[in-house]
């Protein structure tokens, strides 16, 4: 078990147990981010505008993988929503999350 596994967990069998129970992928990147490429079935809301959206995405009733480019803003996105008392996760950084799926 390498250090960052050991301090952090194993982030891949979280995502896997998060997708087990039917998790959204919500990437929080600028549209211009979005629309120049996204993990296919993900849904789009700019960081930004997640306080605003805290009521539609309770609403969705799943547990949420948040991701961004580098895992920073997704980050952000994952501590608001869990302090709104969401199931959710960073999921880092789009392309190595999409890798992982």
């Amino acid at each position: 078990m390498g250090l960052l596994s050991f301090l952090f967990g194993n982030k891949t069998s979280k995502i896997k147990a998060f997708q087990e129970k039917g998790a959204i992928i919500l990437d929080v990147r600028s549209k211009a981010e979005y629309d120049s490429g996204a993990i296919p079935g993900s849904k789009h809301i700019p960081l930004k505008q997640i306080n605003s959206k805290i009521e539609d995405i309770k609403k969705w009733d799943k547990p949420i993988i948040t991701c961004c480019e580098s895992g920073v803003r997704s980050g952000s996105a994952a501590s608001m929503l869990r302090s709104n008392g969401l199931d959710c996760m960073n999921g880092g950084g789009w392309k190595n999350l999409y890798s992982k799926l």
